[in-house]
């Protein structure tokens, strides 16, 4: 099959990184496709092996003109943010932070995960919002792991995390089109792909499949030309995060944390971190990461 008939046009191996022995995987931005729909940024955190008294410590840090989905395989996160949110967040629930004009917040691993030895793994993705609404108030929403859709057939089992997809709904609160499910397949299962988002990807955490007569293997982030039809089998036992949305309206500035269609927005808001107008994070107040640079 030629390149420019292939249905995967844009194959990405995650860039992986090692932030002082926990292991972080990057598959957006990349150098091959910036964005899928609303994904700007895309993190496969670990699989991380953490001693007892250790854990992940991310300080204060801010966010405008994006939301943060953080999604577990395994182990836990605590959640903390300037609109006084405290939240731990296990395997199969979701975290969303509508960052808008403005949020500061830290992640962290509870003094009672501490205790003994555990692994951490999940997906750390940042969805740009629309230009109407890059200001809007902040919000933080916790789903837990069961009022989440979930669909189920012979070798098939999708949890879907935002968006719809499969005849369903996430609770989350997206504020554009979107799609992110957490797919796994037995061996030899095939699944169709969505085919009513204007850009769409999957990204391979395990396993291997075949499409079109070609098998990739995890881990790594397979994009698809838009309105082609679909068909992902499962080459080995697999599971895969399918995302996508439409694209956004309009090019979008990324530096550090902050996202936006303007570049002197992005000048405002390093200034404002500079100068502590994002406010503390209470019950996380005495540490914070610094502007770069």
């Amino acid at each position: 099959m030629s390149a420019l008939s292939a249905p995967v046009d844009v194959v990405i191996e995650p860039i992986t990184k090692d932030l002082g022995g926990f292991r972080v995987r990057r598959a957006l931005p990349h150098i091959k496709r910036r964005m899928v729909g609303p994904f700007i940024f895309l993190d496969h955190l670990g699989p991380a092996i953490f001693p007892a008294g250790e854990g992940l410590d991310v300080r204060p840090h801010p966010h405008i003109g994006l939301a943060t989905l953080t999604y577990l395989i395994e182990g836990s996160i605590f959640h903390r943010d300037t609109l006084g949110s405290a939240q731990n967040i296990v395997p199969g629930d979701i975290n969303w932070m509508t960052a808008g004009s403005g949020i500061a917040h830290s992640e962290r691993s509870s003094p009672e995960s501490r205790a003994t030895a555990r692994q951490m793994t999940g997906i750390q993705s940042w969805l740009a919002l629309p230009r109407a609404h890059e200001e809007t108030t902040p919000g933080f929403f916790h789903y837990g792991a069961a009022q989440m859709p979930t669909i189920a057939d012979t070798g098939l089992l999708v949890h879907l995390v935002a968006g719809s997809a499969f005849g369903a709904t996430s609770p989350v609160p997206v504020l554009s089109a979107t799609l992110y499910a957490d797919v796994s397949l037995t061996a030899g299962t095939s699944t169709p792909l969505p085919s009513d988002y204007g850009e769409r990807a999957i990204y391979l955490l395990s396993g291997s499949v075949t499409i079109a007569n070609e098998t990739y293997t995890a881990p790594t982030l397979l994009g698809f030309r838009p309105g082609d039809a679909i068909t992902i089998t499962a080459a080995t036992d697999t599971r895969f995060i399918m995302l996508g949305g439409e694209p956004v309206d309009g090019p979008r500035h990324l530096w550090w944390n902050f996202v936006s269609s303007s570049q002197d927005r992005i000048e405002q808001a390093k200034e404002d971190w500079r100068t502590g107008k994002f406010g503390l994070v209470p019950g996380d107040d005495k540490e914070f990461i610094p502007l770069p640079g």
